[in-house]
């Protein structure tokens, strides 16, 4: 029941599936047993058993009985007191979040016994080989290839971070479950930990009570790399070398970084007016902070480790000059009793406690049942560090006499104090806390004195292993480095000396080369391949701050912004002139040499926000950021005014600095969204090269590369999704084109949703579906929401996913898709794309009657109470379709089973083609085209999940009798689409190419069916007692509820 992730069909053995799905079902009913009573229990099981029955009568052809069964559960539902509709709201919420966890769980479980998986580096590897490739071409290809994966924060993700964490934790009980080796205890332990879980599941509250703020947000993307892809990415750099070296003889060299990370999560201000300057900056370092935090674990491991004593003349000569700068900090510490600058004793000895699951070699970490890494404390977070003796010794903040009793006696004290938060759990990073910094600088003395009992004297240290002493200095400088970050965050000064502290991936990865290296010419490389190999790794892949931060704003924002500043300087309205004179005006500043905003200008607060926003990307630079994205871009003065800008405010901060700004230059990419702008994308980015000192400055700071982004959200909310993925594949071929003409590489970067109408679905398929040449070893997609969880949110299932968005890639650069045969079929796309627009324009927008209907037969405007984002679900403030997002637009037909946007308007595009004898055309052109294959395949795919007797429940019910009529034709044009799709493709019935996803479908009927009745009756009720909260909270469980059946929100 899903369209999100890759072969599914392939990657679910239904055998184990069912025997874990009824292990959980019977362990989740004994709970509800025990936690409602046999009352609510017995209405629960009525509840099933009715539906149950009518799914089987209505997949058998029996409609009409299975109509009368639907009816008289109706009846029942609607009969139930408001305590009982929650209960069953709650259960069956449940039910579908266990069957989501079991099918993840085993698709992650057949990735990994699968030796030679399809889509896998190994079988991509080997079919190129086959077919003639060279060898070389291939690895080189592979070396070369950068795909980069952007999470952002767009509201889709309906279950609290609670909830996801304990799913996660079921979904590594039934991987335990799965071993041959369990004794009958073993077993009985875990159906005792699996009862826990379950029991706690149903203990805590589903919903959300408050928005998250947007540093929420980023810290929720931030456990995404700790839990989840920092154990993945060794993994599955290991599989991709592995293969490499099969076929090719030659391993992937260790800093290769095929794979990268962006996000959006604090830095995407579009029409969220949460995210401010302020909040990019901490975000920023916050994500710097907890890379370091990461870091100095994986150190402290391999300390332990790397235990042997023979080295390069290079490493001893490091080893040796970290002692002896140990000896003169240590002599001049004994002259200046009361100084504060050397802060930290080093450890270079024999490390006083092992680290936390040392003992398992770094190839497991993916298997893993447990995380190995402690939970992360961020700054202003609720939770707190399980850190290691020593490290509590040496970088607790509130260091007292109890904590160095802990250490020596192995006991904790009950006179032990709390640590408090280092910020504000509001996710605000005001300057706090001063005196545990007084406090900290204080005990270091202290701390050193007692340091010094545990660990060897000076003159035994020559004799110590010198990778230890190496590691030893690298952790104290992570440490150094993660002080200062938190010192920064609070706002308060940092005087440390720039050699004690990391500023660069560069300077952590040189020691860690050295001791490889070392490693590799003493004989020892099965040592230095494995931990150490793989933190290497880590650093290549997530540098300092583990996903660079793009900003995003409105082209309108930046408009205002020159608006104000012109009309600051006598010069005009800049919002008044053509787009030739802004051309000009733009490029004539853009040479100069002088910043254009003086420093006293008077603008207003949202200017200034605009300001302040540039102001701090010149302050962290490309070192922490990624690009800067212009959403709604139409003109090329969109880019040229963003380069504008980002270029004053590195003249101002550097004439400040007296010192160049840090970092490069941001890359500016023009992101086109709507049919109007997807057609002028070419003719834009053609006018942009043409001015000299763009052109040049792409070839100078970013390498002859060019980035643009094109949105398949609004694009599909516009125009329909059909005529949306034409307007797409047809602007990707004109940019390609243009940027050919000026001799640029181009890197497209695709704005996926998770949803179909939203431009998602199965990641190889999409990729191998662009037009040719559009994939040239480069690709940037973002990830969203609900998808993050699903596709990266277990490291089994993120290796796979990885390796996925690798292949597909390098299959598209080596491979690339076929383009039409023939030019007719382009003329057909057309023809359908106009039709199927018109279309679905004259129901959408041009239809009176169509936004109430929408408004009444929808819970649209319930979504808001969910609290699932930090940005308003409107960009203004009017109740149009037009300023209504593409996310609560998606995720309100979902949730009535109709998923009008991704379907409305196709049968009336292949109707109209069909009609005049092109069917032998089409079906043609489906066979042998690889995006019109897809294009159909995908809309097949949601047809599969449109039901259209539900969809006229809620009509019956909560439509005004007036309107019903357009539901009525709605629903026969949702057949007459079923219909045509199915001529085309040759299918009897939908999703026959994918009997497996439509046994899924089918599976979650029984429990979906009952809750999306369940929504109609509280609707009906919520909408004549507004203010009843707990009605409001049983729709909101159903919501939540839909949601896990349906796999997707928005």
């Amino acid at each position: 029941m899903t369209d999100i992730t890759d072969d599914i069909a392939e990657e679910i053995s239904f055998q184990s599936y069912d025997d874990d799905l009824a292990l959980l079902f019977s362990l989740l009913n004994d709970v509800l047993q025990r936690e409602v009573g046999p009352n609510i229990m017995e209405k629960i099981e009525r509840t099933r058993t009715l539906s149950q029955s009518a799914c089987l009568l209505r997949a058998a052809g029996i409609e009409d009985t299975a109509e009368v069964l639907e009816k008289q559960l109706t009846s029942e539902l609607s009969n139930l007191t408001l305590e009982e509709a929650l209960m069953l709201a709650r259960a069956f919420s449940h039910f579908l979040s266990l069957m989501g966890i079991a099918e993840t769980h085993h698709r992650s479980r057949k990735a990994r016994n699968v030796a030679q998986a399809s889509k896998s580096c190994d079988d991509t590897f080997n079919q190129l080989i086959q077919s003639g490739l060279s060898p070389d071409v291939l690895y080189d290809t592979v070396c070369n290839q950068v795909v980069e994966i952007v999470l952002t924060a767009h509201p889709t993700q309906i279950n609290r971070r609670t909830l996801q964490y304990k799913h996660i934790r079921i979904s590594h009980l039934l991987e335990v479950n799965d071993r041959k080796d369990l004794t009958q205890e073993d077993q009985d332990a875990l159906i005792e930990d699996l009862v826990r879980e379950i029991t706690s599941i149903w203990q805590t509250d589903e919903l959300r009570r408050h928005k998250p703020t947007p540093v929420d947000e980023a810290r929720a993307g931030l456990n995404y790399v700790e839990q989840s892809l920092w154990k993945a990415i060794p993994h599955y750099l290991r599989r991709l070398s592995n293969a490499l070296k099969k076929h090719t003889g030659r391993p992937l060299p260790l800093t290769c970084t095929p794979i990268r990370f962006g996000s959006w999560m604090g830095g995407d201000r579009d029409g969220n007016p949460n995210v401010t300057a302020k909040v990019t900056r901490d975000v920023s370092l916050l994500s710097r902070w907890m890379a370091i935090d990461l870091y100095t674990r994986e150190v402290d491991n391999l300390r332990f480790e790397l235990s042997m004593n023979q080295c390069s003349n290079n490493l001893s000569h490091l080893a040796n000059d970290i002692i002896n700068k140990e000896k003169s900090e240590e002599e001049r510490h004994m002259s200046w009793s009361h100084t504060t600058k050397h802060q930290t004793h080093h450890g270079y000895g024999l490390p006083t406690q092992l680290p936390a699951q040392a003992d398992v070699p770094s190839c497991t970490e993916c298997n893993e049942v447990e995380s190995h890494y402690p939970r992360l404390d961020v700054p202003g977070s609720e939770y707190k560090p399980l850190k290691s003796k020593d490290e509590q010794v040496t970088s607790s903040a509130s260091s007292s006499s109890t904590d160095l009793k802990e250490n020596v006696d192995g006991k904790q004290s009950s006179t032990n104090t709390t640590q408090q938060p280092l910020t504000p759990k509001s996710g605000s990073f005001s300057p706090s806390q001063l005196g545990q910094k007084k406090t900290f600088s204080e005990t270091q003395v202290g701390k050193a004195s007692f340091r010094k009992l545990l660990e060897p004297s000076m003159p035994q240290k020559s004799s110590i292993s010198p990778y230890r002493i190496v590691l030893g200095d690298v952790k104290d400088k992570l440490m150094n480095t993660r002080r200062r970050l938190e010192q920064l965050l609070e706002g308060l000064p940092c005087d440390q000396d720039p050699g004690d502290y990391y500023d660069s991936p560069d300077q952590l990865m040189r020691p860690l080369m050295m001791c490889y290296e070392s490693l590799q010419s003493c004989g020892a490389g099965i040592l230095a391949d494995g931990r150490l190999a793989d933190l290497i790794r880590r650093v290549s892949v997530f540098g300092m701050v583990l996903m660079k931060l793009d900003l995003r704003q409105e082209s309108g924002r930046h408009s205002d912004t020159l608006d104000a500043i012109t009309k600051y300087l006598d010069m005009g309205k800049y919002s008044e002139w053509d787009e030739k004179n802004r051309v000009e005006f733009l490029t004539r500043e853009l040479k100069g040499k002088r910043p254009l905003v003086p420093p006293t200008v008077e603008v207003s607060s949202e200017v200034k926000e605009v300001l302040d926003t540039f102001r701090v990307s010149a302050e962290l630079g490309s070192d922490s950021l990624g690009a800067y994205v212009i959403s709604m871009a139409s003109n090329a003065s969109d880019v040229l005014a963003v380069e504008l800008l980002q270029k004053d405010a590195r003249l101002a901060v550097a004439g400040e600095q007296g010192k160049p700004c840090r970092g490069g230059i941001l890359r500016v990419v023009p992101l086109f969204e709507t049919v109007k702008d997807l057609r002028s994308a070419g003719s834009v980015i053609r006018e942009l090269l043409s001015v000299d000192w763009y052109k040049n400055h792409i070839i100078k700071n970013h390498n002859g590369h060019l980035e643009v982004m094109v949105g398949y959200s609004d694009s599909g909310k516009d125009a329909g999704r059909f005529a949306a993925a034409w307007e797409l594949y047809k602007a990707q071929e004109d940019v390609v084109a243009a940027c050919k003409e000026y001799g640029i590489k181009v890197t497209l970067f695709h704005g996926r949703g998770g949803s179909i109408g939203r431009g998602g679905g199965p990641t190889h398929l999409a990729i191998q579906s662009q037009p040719p040449g559009s994939v040239m070893g480069t690709l940037r997609s973002t990830e969203q929401g609900e998808m993050v969880q699903a596709k990266f949110g277990l490291p089994g299932m993120a290796v796979r996913q990885l390796e996925i968005y690798t292949t597909a890639v390098l299959l598209a650069t080596l491979r690339p898709p076929k383009p039409p045969r023939d030019e007719n079929w382009r003329n057909l796309m057309e023809e359908i794309s106009n039709l199927s627009s018109q279309s679905y324009r004259n129901t959408v927008y041009n239809n009176p009657e169509f936004i109430t209907y929408f408004q009444e037969a929808t819970p649209q405007a319930e979504l808001g109470h969910l609290n699932i984002g930090s940005r308003p679900t409107r960009r203004k403030t009017s109740v149009g379709i037009g300023d209504l997002r593409a996310i609560p637009w998606i995720f309100a037909w979902t949730q009535t089973r109709f998923v009008l946007p991704a379907w409305l308007g196709v049968g009336a595009g292949l109707k109209g083609v069909c009609d005049k004898g092109q069917v032998t055309e089409l079906k043609a052109a489906y066979n042998e085209w690889p995006f019109f294959q897809s294009t159909l395949d995908l809309i097949e795919m949601v047809l599969g999940k449109a039901d259209s007797s539900i969809v006229k429940h809620y009509d019956q019910v909560l439509v005004h009798e007036s309107r019903r009529g357009l539901g009525d034709d709605l629903r026969k044009e949702l057949l007459s689409t079923e219909k045509y799709v199915l001529v085309v493709t040759g299918h009897d019935k939908l999703s026959e190419n994918n009997k497996s996803l439509r046994k899924l479908i089918e599976s979650r009927l029984p429990y979906l069916n009952p809750l999306n009745m369940l929504q109609v009756e509280i609707l009906k009720r919520l909408r004549s007692d507004t203010e009843n909260h707990k009605l409001r909270d049983a729709l909101l469980i159903t919501i939540n509820g839909i949601a896990a059946g349906m796999r997707n929100t928005g």
